[in-house]
């Protein structure tokens, strides 16, 4: 069979390989001028190694995901840490025993800071319904205003009451000193970048890559050349956006290049709603086995997507919700497409999930065809 996969990020590069090595050929479609989505990396003219589309830390618990990604280059070992500024103190974050000592003016050991906080907690709410309300019931109003108000409110847009609980269902509150801000037992960052690691998972003699080429999905003619569409791209962009357009927050960034080093830290994030951006990225740390004189630091605004912006974020607040339902009623009924992918299913998903997810809609669909069944129409049900 011969298949068109819409887009060359981490979800359609793992499916058009998959599917090539089953004997299947792929074309492959980006409109942009190069592969790797928002993961793409380039050198910069200081010799830095810059996150283009901001920082993408590689982490995960699944040994399959790692192994797969190892295939195609080389992993370098890295363990992330962020800091925080608020009321222009800095802080580690995730939140933990040396964050609390220090905010609070303490030396609690980890017994004593875990009872302190849930002294500090709002016990009057029982069921969190907002991102504040889980905030307070967990860390209490001052840990809450320092880190997490008015960083949420620059993020999204709205205020953190308009927010669902979800979106800090499990808020990381650490009672040891580690200030690591991922606990995966695999955390890594490619040697030379992620772009690489996609080119050449699409390098394969069975897949043809058109960059800079739109794949339009109302064309009849261009479905009649393939046998099967695998879309990761915007799943309300496929339907002409016929229910409207769905909400994304996107990113702005500000680069400042300088000699030396700027903040010591690969990303510090600012707190205070009164500073306009939301994090200070430096980009030469995510690469701490390389050595630059100079240096190149982001930073980074987030605001509503616009039409010819890129998307970052799916909102994903009541409005959306009721479009997407609509938008995957259309897809459940449509013929010879598959959705995948943080765009094509509506959902925030981190790199590795994002590769876990590939290799199970590439199963599916070739178990589909070994038994001559019609595909599935999504990769991972965006309701759910």
């Amino acid at each position: 069979m011969r298949f068109a996969i819409v887009g060359a990020g981490f979800s359609g590069a793992v499916v058009a390989r998959e599917l090539a090595e089953a004997g299947h050929l792929a074309d492959v479609f980006d409109t942009r001028d190069h592969v790797a989505g928002n993961c793409h990396t380039a050198r910069h003219e200081t010799g830095v190694m810059v996150h283009t589309y901001g920082p993408h830390i590689f982490h995960t618990q699944h040994e399959h995901v790692w192994q797969y990604i190892n295939r195609f280059g080389e992993m370098m070992p890295y363990r992330h840490k962020v800091k925080a500024i608020s009321q222009d103190t800095m802080y580690s974050l995730p939140v933990n025993l040396k964050t609390i000592n220090q905010f609070f003016d303490q030396d609690f050991d980890a017994q004593q800071a875990e009872a302190f906080i849930q002294s500090k907690a709002d016990t009057t709410i029982t069921n969190p319904v907002s991102f504040e309300d889980q905030g307070l019931r967990f860390v209490g109003r001052e840990l809450y205003d320092a880190f997490f108000a008015g960083y949420t409110a620059k993020q999204w847009g709205v205020d953190p009451k308009e927010l669902p609980a979800s979106i800090l269902a499990r808020l990381p509150v650490r009672f040891n000193d580690d200030d690591s801000y991922f606990n995966h037992p695999y955390q890594a960052i490619p040697k030379d970048g992620y772009t690489p690691i996609v080119a050449a998972i699409l390098n394969h003699p069975s897949i043809k890559v058109h960059l800079s080429t739109r794949f339009d999905p109302s064309s009849h003619s261009a479905f009649g050349e393939f046998d099967h569409v695998v879309w990761t791209g915007p799943i309300d962009a496929f339907f002409n956006f016929e229910f409207g357009r769905l909400g994304y927050r996107t990113l702005d960034f500000v680069p400042e290049i300088s000699d030396g080093d700027y903040q010591g830290h690969p990303v510090v994030n600012y707190c205070d709603v009164d500073v306009p951006y939301t994090r200070i990225t430096e980009h030469k740390h995510f690469a701490p086995w390389e050595d630059h004189a100079r240096t190149i630091v982001y930073r980074e605004f987030s605001r509503l997507c616009g039409e010819t912006d890129t998307p970052y974020y799916p909102i994903r607040l009541v409005k959306e919700k009721e479009q997407l339902l609509n938008y995957v009623q259309r897809a459940r009924s449509a013929k010879g497409v598959t959705f995948i992918g943080r765009l094509g299913t509506y959902r925030y998903l981190d790199m590795d999930v994002t590769i876990h997810e590939a290799l199970l809609a590439s199963k599916a669909m070739l178990e589909c065809l070994a038994k001559q069944q019609p595909m599935p129409s999504f990769s991972v049900d965006p309701m759910v």
